[in-house]
């Protein structure tokens, strides 16, 4: 399900649940070029938990995407997040790569709330001693992958891949960003509803949850506090003027409001990282944002001074060409945050050695 690499062209498709990304890029050896990027808003509940509640409309919002940007390769890698999919690393017996195949689904049992037949499970393995391997374990509810396949398949293209959204994001970032062993990031992808958290250790993934928080509780809030409807909240939360006739009213303190709840959100995740690593582990020592929220004004800086740690903006292309010619360049610095999962997705159809 997850780990395998393609060798054919694949566009990666990120279904949010408040729109559809989709990115296709070329070339190999890390030396990459942004061939299509697609962008399609979504009808609010379309897509809940990760779960797709209207397949005709998010279906069309990926053709629609395809036609749109003339983008010929069918092949698609797709990401589920959400309560329905189970990472984690454990510690098993040493033993040979066959003995791990056959074994590994009773292994894996213990470690899964679901009953082992109804899920598809994937593994990592991710170091070795004398007496032990180290495993990432990755497992997915079948009917949620599923209910993604059909989604994919109704839009006239072939679910290639399924990958899980974290791993997605962090592909993205060994690729930009060149981790050292070592070096402890925390990568957040802060969506509609939900933020995907991946707390790194160099290019090992150490610790990753799926938080129910996204960029719709700042909107709701607004909506709340100002008598606001949603679209109107949206612009608001981006930065426009409030409008008229709404009493004039500082927008901050409602905004920090919400950034609190996110803050406890990621501070309840390192300390579930802190609780299962070794002593000799250090602390998270950098956060890198993306995703819809990441845009939302003040919120690196509100982060950074919570955390007393550098927080910045992830950027999903700082090593992939863009030619301008072909990409609005003040589109692409809108929409750039919200693509990391996406790209992410993408390297699954060409070599990223």
């Amino acid at each position: 399900m997850m780990w395998k690499r393609g060798n054919k062209s694949m566009v990666g498709v990120d279904i949010g649940s408040s729109s559809v990304k989709a990115v296709e890029l070329q070339g190999k050896n890390g030396n990459f070029e942004l061939v299509s990027l697609g962008y399609e808003a979504l009808q609010p509940d379309s897509v809940v938990d990760g779960q797709i509640m209207e397949l005709n409309s998010v279906s069309q919002a990926i053709a629609n995407i395809f036609n749109e940007h003339k983008i010929k390769t069918t092949r698609v890698a797709a990401g589920v997040n959400g309560h329905s999919v189970i990472v984690k690393n454990i510690v098993l017996p040493q033993m040979t790569g066959e003995e791990l195949q056959e074994s590994f689904a009773w292994h894996a049992e213990e470690h899964i709330p679901f009953d082992i037949s109804d899920v598809n499970l994937d593994y990592h393995v991710t170091g070795s001693t004398p007496d032990a391997i180290h495993v990432l374990l990755a497992a997915c509810k079948r009917d949620k992958i599923a209910n993604l396949k059909q989604a994919i398949q109704l839009a006239g293209k072939q679910p290639t891949v399924i990958d899980v959204d974290a791993f997605a994001l962090q592909n993205c970032y060994e690729l930009n960003y060149d981790p050292q062993p070592g070096q402890i990031v925390a990568l957040l992808n802060i969506g509609a509803s939900t933020t995907n958290i991946n707390i790194l250790n160099g290019n090992r993934s150490v610790f990753t949850r799926d938080a129910s928080f996204g960029g719709n509780q700042y909107t709701s809030l607004l909506q709340k506090e100002l008598g606001l409807n949603f679209d109107q909240a949206e612009q608001v939360k981006r930065g426009m003027p409030l409008p008229e006739g709404v009493e004039p009213r500082e927008i901050e303190p409602i905004l920090d409001t919400v950034s609190d709840i996110l803050a406890l959100e990621i501070q309840k995740t390192m300390d579930f990282y802190r609780a299962t690593v070794e002593d000799g582990e250090s602390a998270v020592q950098k956060i890198l944002i993306s995703g819809g929220g990441s845009k939302l004004r003040g919120l690196v800086e509100f982060l950074a001074k919570q955390f007393e740690i550098p927080v910045e903006v992830f950027d999903p292309f700082r090593k992939i060409r863009i030619d301008s010619r072909g990409f609005d360049p003040e589109y692409m610095r809108e929409i750039v945050p919200e693509m990391a999962i996406a790209v992410g997705l993408a390297l699954r159809g060409v070599d990223a050695r």
